[in-house]
Formats: C-alpha cells, structure tokens, sequence
C-alpha cells in the first residue's frame, strides 16, 4: 500500500511557520519587496529562484489600487502580471506570496474620512478577490475632517477593524478551499517612501505600547465580530529607529531597541514588521531579523539601485560611442529630469534647498523620488535607446570595472554576464542578497 504524498504548504502557511520558527529561536525571516518597478520584480524574482525561497511582493495603496494608481494597475492586473512573470521565471505557484502594503485611506486622505475610507474597503475588498495573501491595514494617517495628528490609537484601530471586515466579506466570495490571507497591524507605521525632512533620529515605539497597541486592535476586531479574522495577524509595525530621507539614513541600534524583543507576548506566535529597512548595513539586517523583526520591508533602495546602473551605462555608453556621429546617444538623465520638472508632485514635499540642491536631489536622493517616473513614456524610449546603444558592442571590462566594480568582479568569475540588461539585474540583485542572507535560518543563534 502506498503512502500518502506529504501535504504541501501554500506561501502562506510556508510564511507562518518561517514567522513562528523566528519567536523561537531568533533566527529566520523574510524580506518583502515593496515595489512595482518590473526590473525590480525580475530581479527578485530570480533572486528566488536562485534561493529556493518564497518570493514576496507588496504593491502600495499608491502603486496599485482600484483606481489604478501610479502605475495605472489595478490589484488584479498586479497579481496576473506577478504570477505570469513568476510562472515564466520557474518560479513555483507556492512560492509566491501578494501582498498589499499601507492598504487604507493614504490615496485619498485629503478627502473626509468618510469617503477616503469607503475607497480604502474597496482597495482591500480589490486586493483579497485578487489573490492577495498579505494584507496590511494602515489606518494611521490623518483624513480632512480629523482634527487629531497623529490620530489617537483606538482610532486607527476602529478604521482598521472596519478595513478587515471588508477583506472578510471579499474572502467569502472567493469560496471555499480558498487560502486565508493574513493580516499585519499597527498604530506607529513609518510613512510611505520615507521622511519628508531630514531630522533627529526617530523615536523607538515605547514597550508598554506594545500591550496598548495589540489590545486595542483586539477590541476593534471583537467589537465587529472579527475573531478568526484576529487569529490571522501575524505581525505588528512598530518603530524600531530605522528610517531614511532626502540625505541621511539613521541606523539600527539594538540597543534602544531592546526591551521591544521582550515584550512580544509569549503566547502569541506575532512579529514584528520593519518599515523603512532601505540602506542599513548587512549587520543592522541581521541584527534586526534576531531581534523578531521577522519581516523586512526593502522599496525604495532596490529603484536607487536600478538608477545607479542606468546612470552608469548612460556614462560607460559616452565614453564608448561618443565620438560617434552616426549614433544617437540616449538622454536618460534629461528625459528623467524632464518627466520629474513637468509634474513635481511626487518629490516637491521632500527636497528642499536652492535649485541646485533640488537637482542633485531628484537624481541622487535616498528618497529615491525619480521612482515614480521610470513609467513614462519619454523616459521609457530613452532607456531602450541606451540598451541599444551597448547591446551591439561589446563592453570593455574596464569600462564595467571604473562604473560599476561589483558587476565587473562578478563578470571576471563568470557568475555573472556583462551584457547591460544583465549588469543592470546583477546591481539589483547585490542589494537583495543582503535581505536574503540576513533571512537565512542559522542553528548557531
């Protein structure tokens, strides 16, 4: 008599146990891309490939929603193009795992409450029925009408509590045999995209409102008859002092951080998740990832990295084609520069300064602001017209080597090819491997 084939876990119970492994023994996690760039997402998704991992990937209320978004998809055209770019990649279907970051009222907050709300369910009502496995309800920010900034916490519970319900009712629809999605919770969540304005350090979340915190998203969830809906939040945002702006990033230090590991609940399998993780050190993500910050949330320095690659092919293509008439350089910086001036309303809250300081800052800035306009159409037959360009020759390995030395390194042992598109991936890549090795389980911790 044959054996029974052993059950396969889906991407979401895979996330559950790696989180649960983490309470334990402090070791073990997962990264999320925080991104809807598709270089991005190739690179990731390869990264996972490479690693046998689970590929996770969260659209923001910005990048994605019912309305379109900046990238002009909605939830569902997300998950399709997601799930086919994996499926092409090899890729496995329980190896992808959706997730939708800072889903609430952020789009439409300076509408009244009210409203901004209403389409905030309709996001995460779009999200669940899409396939999204990963919800997390961020209610924090401020709408026209309220009169309190920041919000108080039973507030932010209530709209939050309101936001599941409405991911509830969308998992109903989807019928049985569906996988439940999960839920991640808080009240002190880092703004989208990082800090408007550089200042002090930010402030550790306090451990006693640790407590506060979980029993007021508790009594919100009960109060709507969300039970088993609260069975499934999985994690907590809080701050844990990391966060980046135009010019600085403020590292990690365990050390104010500390009392937060110890007053997670012991009888709770929930984690902690870090927003605005982008540009710490190898050893902050490994420090972060032992202390059960299990989830680590990386955007925008993934786009800063694809912008360094692109910028130094633009150089590489110069020095090698530019005493050639017949050739048509491409003009990626300008065209950026362009899209950037003609709407600024992407960056103009975050970069200050004279003309000049701005300048710098839409191009070099950890913001990394020029994110929102790689989409454009300019920009877009700009970047085609520099593969191009480097696609026919074949690039001097000391031209890779003066712009970008990490790729030449790789190049010369053969793990990596020199071709532009593939340099481009390779840089992505380099900051990914961080993420993933300070996710790695390690039995020595």
């Amino acid at each position: 008599m044959k054996s029974a084939a052993p059950l396969k876990l889906t991407s979401g119970e895979k996330l559950k146990a790696l989180l649960k492994q983490n309470r334990r023994l402090g070791s073990g996690g997962v990264y999320s891309v925080c991104s809807a760039h598709p270089w991005v997402l190739e690179a990731a998704i390869q990264r996972a490939v490479e690693d046998n991992t689970i590929f996770l990937v969260e659209s923001t209320s910005g990048q994605v929603n019912q309305e379109g978004g900046y990238t002009g998809q909605t939830p569902e055209e997300f998950a399709k193009s997601i799930r086919s770019a994996a499926t092409q990649a090899g890729l496995a279907a329980d190896q992808v795992l959706l997730g939708g970051d800072h889903l609430g009222p952020f789009p439409w907050r300076t509408q009244n409450s009210s409203i901004a709300m209403e389409k905030a369910c309709a996001l995460v009502h779009a999200c669940v029925l899409a396939g999204y496995q990963k919800i997390h309800l961020d209610a924090s920010m401020p709408c026209a009408d309220d009169l309190k900034n920041p919000l108080e916490a039973e507030v932010v519970a209530q709209r939050a509590a309101v936001l599941a319900e409405a991911a509830e009712k969308a998992f109903a629809e989807l019928g049985p045999g569906s996988d439940p999605h999960v839920y991640v919770i808080g009240t002190e969540v880092p703004a989208p995209g990082g800090e408007t304005e550089a200042g002090a350090p930010p402030a550790v979340t306090s451990s006693d409102h640790i407590q506060y915190t979980l029993e007021s998203f508790r009594s919100a969830f009960a109060g709507r008859k969300l039970s088993d809906a609260w069975e499934r939040v999985i994690a907590l945002v809080v701050q844990p002092g990391v966060e980046f702006g135009d010019d600085v990033v403020f590292p990690y230090d365990r050390e104010k951080a500390r009392l937060l590991s110890s007053v997670l609940p012991r009888d709770s399998s929930i984690v902690y998740e870090a927003h605005s993780t982008d540009y710490q050190s190898t050893q902050a993500l490994n420090e972060l990832v032992e202390d059960h910050f299990a989830i680590l949330k990386v955007g925008p320095w993934l786009t800063f990295a694809f912008r360094e690659a692109i910028f130094a092919l633009s150089a590489m293509e110069r020095e090698l084609l530019g005493g050639n008439k017949a050739i048509r350089l491409s003009e990626v910086r300008q065209a950026l520069e362009n899209a950037m001036l003609r709407n600024p309303s992407h960056w103009r809250s975050y970069y200050h300064g004279d003309e000049a300081k701005q300048r710098f800052s839409r191009a070099y800035s950890y913001s990394d602001r020029c994110r929102y306009y790689w989409h454009g159409a300019e920009v877009q037959r700009e970047i085609g017209q520099l593969l191009v360009n480097l696609e026919n020759p074949s690039l001097p390995a000391t031209l890779i080597s003066q712009f970008l030395p990490l790729e030449y390194e790789a190049a010369r042992v053969g793990s990596r090819s020199a071709r532009p598109r593939d340099l481009v991936r390779s840089h992505i890549q380099a900051i990914l491997r961080r993420y993933a090795k300070a996710c790695e389980f390690r039995n020595s911790l």
